[in-house]
């Protein structure tokens, strides 16, 4: 993304502001907003990050803007998200042990 200049407020400001409904699947939202009201705004960044973390060789490949656009769209379907019952495990991932 540093290479062409694009910033990510660009591409993921949409999901902020809509709170990722039109952008994950019902059952995900849902479980986010749950999510929202316990834990607060910070939620919302980390599902981005994850999002983007799990993508990034996808993201990486995109050579201008439109395909960066288009490599956010491809990252908000698919199997990763559409799991709702691997929400938690996806986005909340389980603390280190310390043994």
């Amino acid at each position: 993304m540093n290479r062409h200049d694009v910033m990510w407020t660009l591409v993921v400001s949409r999901w902020f502001i809509c709170l990722y409904v039109d952008i994950l699947p019902v059952e995900t939202v849902l479980r986010i907003w749950d999510c929202l009201f316990y834990e607060g705004s910070k939620i919302l960044f980390r599902v981005a990050l994850t999002l983007i973390r799990h993508h990034q060789n996808l993201i990486s490949q995109a050579q201008s803007l439109p395909e960066i656009c288009e490599r956010f769209k491809q990252i908000t379907h698919g199997e990763y998200v559409e799991d709702s019952s691997n929400t938690p495990l996806i986005f909340f991932p389980a603390p280190l042990s310390m043994h």
